[in-house]
């Protein structure tokens, strides 16, 4: 059945990736008008979400929140395919990274770095202009997908530029065995980690757990911390931004990268909101009681 499932997508898939974008946000306009109002996609939790965060939102701005949201996850879906067809140059005029002088400033320092971001803007596309607009070797720290060969299609799809893939579970190891080389590992750090051993903050109105291994890493290997935005200039274009939030992990106490990177991803969702994964069940642990949220 995977199979089934996949050879019968594949055509329909490399169809809207070989589209001109023009047409392509059409197609991304009609499959808006579906899965908001005929599939109602994930509705109740896009709106649960949108009013935890937004308390001070009237029920109209949480309407039109949302509906901007399903227009730019419809949007985010299509571009992901576009890039089994982007060439290079197109990738870097589609999402510019604007200040790689940091990144290589850190890399004529011969220092490996760990990168921190969310499910905000479009990360494909930051991780294709990074690999090909900075001597990094790229890491993507990934989760491999129930369909098997869904999942050797989007590595390849990923790895396209030049970025290589970990998976979760091997990710302690493999970037040990990488420390004789000046790398960039990525971590999309805004996932559900289970309700035990995480860090718990609050975030966007919400006790939230984060996971502490991104932090763990970086304070064991001694590895900086750059924290990535990627901000939506309008439709089918993206700036991205390196901020340097630790130099020094290991002189840090337990908890205080979590932080600094959650407060940081909060900034950017209030400036541009409809660019998050709403649609994420982002909060669906709560606090063991043995806990202490941070405020």
């Amino acid at each position: 059945m995977n199979a089934l499932i996949y050879y019968l997508s594949l055509p329909f898939i490399y169809l809207l990736a070989y589209l001109p974008f023009t047409v392509l946000y059409a197609v991304s306009d009609f499959f808006y008008v579906l899965l908001y109002y005929l599939f109602r996609y994930r509705r109740e939790i896009v709106y649960t979400n949108l009013r935890k965060s937004f308390p001070e939102k009237t029920e109209n701005e949480i309407h039109q929140l949302s509906k901007k949201y399903y227009s730019y996850l419809c949007d985010l879906t299509l571009e992901t395919f576009k890039t089994l067809t982007f060439t290079k140059e197109e990738a870097v005029k589609r999402c510019n990274f604007v200040n790689t002088d940091l990144l290589q400033k850190l890399y004529a320092e011969k220092k490996s770095i760990i990168l921190m971001m969310g499910h905000y803007g479009n990360w494909e596309w930051g991780g294709n202009s990074f690999s090909i607009q900075t001597d990094y070797q790229l890491n993507v720290i990934y989760k491999t997908m129930s369909n098997p060969y869904f999942d050797k299609f989007v590595y390849r799809m990923r790895t396209r530029f030049g970025t290589g893939l970990i998976e979760m579970k091997k990710t302690f190891k493999e970037m040990g065995e990488n420390r004789n080389k000046i790398t960039a590992t990525a971590f999309i750090a805004d996932q559900t980690p289970s309700a035990d051993n995480s860090y718990w903050t609050m975030f966007m109105n919400q006790e939230t757990p984060v996971f502490l291994g991104a932090e763990r890493i970086a304070s064991k290997l001694n590895y900086p911390v750059v924290f990535i935005n990627i901000k939506r200039l309008k439709r089918g274009y993206y700036e991205a931004y390196a901020e340097l939030l630790f130099s020094n992990p290991t002189a840090t106490s337990t908890g205080e990268i979590s932080e600094r990177y959650t407060r940081r991803l909060e900034e950017e969702i209030i400036r541009q909101p409809e660019t998050w994964l709403w649609s994420h069940r982002r909060w669906k642990h709560k606090r063991p009681v043995t806990q202490t949220s941070v405020n």
